[in-house]
């Protein structure tokens, strides 16, 4: 099997893994939040590298922490997680530029980790993204109507005795699982787009939750295979036309579930 089939093969389970995350970060309003993880695997990878441990652990150790003190900030009355979030986003991706200026001759390559390199992605990271996604998969399958009750109503979430803490840390493990494994794809810059685009988009396309948790993951799938044939076609960067193609469909949804709503309301007058 050549590198361009395996990436392939890769894309595929990354982008369905991003896409089933996406439907929790944008259900739950998250999408910043998100945007904030994908910068703080940034100084993680710098000081993994230094250390001479692995890159992805390095990216999924800075996330988890991250994520935790995001989850403690927003915590503050007052205190959104929006501007906690801002705030942390500029702070991580400020750290690992400045750790990787103190440490030049560190054997990263900048470009690649910021923008993806989809194209040199090994066994290994489809092995993460396919368990990860069997994960999610799995966790949705057992839990998956306590964390819709969760998401659309947390006080009558939590008015019933459970406790909300618990699945907010899980969504927030989900999220960081998603973060990471689509570093390879997209880098930490725009693994955003895979993450939100095909999950917004899918809930322009239908108003059934159950539906939108395996349309987005085909939107994601297909966004990655799309992107990175045409990248190839075109001779650009694998990790921005990923991006655009999953920004494209997101317009398309978006486009469509506009011309549609006049229809619909002229039906029901």
């Amino acid at each position: 099997m050549s590198y361009f089939e395996r990436a392939l093969i890769v894309i595929m389970l990354v982008g369905a893994l991003a896409g089933l995350a996406g439907v929790l970060v944008v259900l739950r309003k998250r999408v910043l939040f998100a945007q904030a993880l994908t910068h703080a695997t940034f100084p993680g990878a710098v000081i993994a590298t230094i250390l001479g441990a692995s890159l992805q652990i390095g990216a999924l150790i800075a996330c988890m922490s991250l994520a935790i003190i995001l989850s403690f900030l927003s915590r503050i009355r007052g205190q959104g997680t929006q501007a906690a979030s801002g705030v942390m986003l500029t702070a991580g991706f400020a750290a690992g530029v400045l750790l990787q200026a103190m440490n030049p001759s560190i054997p990263i390559q900048i470009d690649s980790f910021l923008f993806g390199s989809i194209l040199s992605a090994t066994w290994v990271d489809g092995l993460v993204a396919g368990v990860a996604l069997l994960a999610v998969i799995a966790t949705m399958l057992i839990w998956g109507k306590q964390i819709l009750f969760f998401l659309f109503d947390p006080e009558a979430f939590a008015a019933t005795g459970a406790k909300p803490w618990m699945l907010d840390a899980v969504l927030l493990l989900i999220t960081t699982v998603a973060v990471v494994a689509a570093l390879p794809a997209a880098g930490a810059i725009l693994a955003i787009a895979l993450i939100a685009a095909p999950a917004a988009a899918a809930r322009y396309f239908t108003d059934k939750i159950n539906v939108m948790f395996w349309l987005a993951p085909s939107l994601g799938a297909l966004a990655g295979v799309a992107g990175l044939l045409i990248s190839r076609w075109l001779g650009v960067s694998a990790g921005a036309s990923i991006s655009l193609v999953a920004a494209t469909i997101f317009f398309i949804a978006w486009g469509t579930f506009t011309m549609r709503r006049p229809a619909v309301r002229g039906v029901a007058a």
